[in-house]
């Protein structure tokens, strides 16, 4: 499909729908009718774990925009958002629109570097990439290396920013100031309501991602009980 420009980005809703290890939410056939459903009620786009995730909801959602990513562990790094070549290639061939993957400074399985990464995606495969990162200087470095879109995805995530609590907020409109007017500036991480969503988009956002607060059923009521437990 048509990647939506900055302008027609702007002021947008993407939904991830990602369910934990082990819940019955994560059922392809679920992950896909909660993406129909974020599509239907207005969201642009949604963001999605996993090859198998990707291929279902495009199926069932032939022309959604599809921002995809694999998450995978590995002992020799800390990377775990589309962490190597093999990755970006299966979330292409599965289907994504816009491949996200972590673009911090922190070592990739196998001493795979970024630049590199990057520069393949590109070349190889004419990929759109979300930049996942955690600092304005990943970001810009990101922007820098070719990635289209910066999202904050994995502020107070990394070891570096382990002490901070997202949502993102000193980083949005420092990164809005510094980056090009092509390059789609994303919200992503802790956005729990409508309002902080808003927020997001006057600190300079062009487009928020919301997760756990729309289809973390698993997270939302572990919260609720904990919270009246308490």
């Amino acid at each position: 499909m048509a990647l939506p420009s900055t302008h027609h980005l702007d002021g947008s809703l993407i939904v991830s729908v990602q369910a934990p290890e082990g819940s019955p939410m994560r059922h392809p056939d679920v992950i896909a009718a909660m993406a129909e459903a974020s599509l239907n009620n207005g969201a642009i786009g949604v963001r999605l774990e996993s090859p198998e995730h990707i291929g279902a909801v495009r199926r069932r959602c032939p022309d959604a925009l599809i921002i995809g990513l694999w998450k995978r562990t590995f002992a020799d790094s800390p990377v775990y958002i589309t962490p190597g070549w093999e990755e970006i290639r299966a979330v292409w061939a599965a289907g994504a629109d816009v491949i996200a993957l972590d673009a911090t400074e922190r070592r990739r399985p196998a001493d795979q570097l970024l630049p590199e990464l990057v520069q393949r995606a590109r070349e190889q495969l004419g990929a759109v990439l979300m930049a996942d990162v955690d600092s304005v200087a990943n970001g810009l470095r990101a922007a820098e290396l070719g990635c289209d879109w910066i999202g904050t995805t994995l502020y107070g995530y990394t070891e570096a920013t382990a002490a901070l609590r997202p949502p993102a907020w000193g980083l949005l409109p420092q990164l809005r100031q510094r980056l090009a007017a092509e390059r789609l500036l994303i919200c992503e991480g802790g956005i729990a309501s409508a309002e902080q969503a808003g927020r997001a988009l006057q600190e300079g956002a062009d487009a928020v991602v919301v997760g756990t607060a729309i289809t973390g059923v698993d997270l939302q009521v572990a919260a609720y009980r904990r919270a009246m437990q308490a």
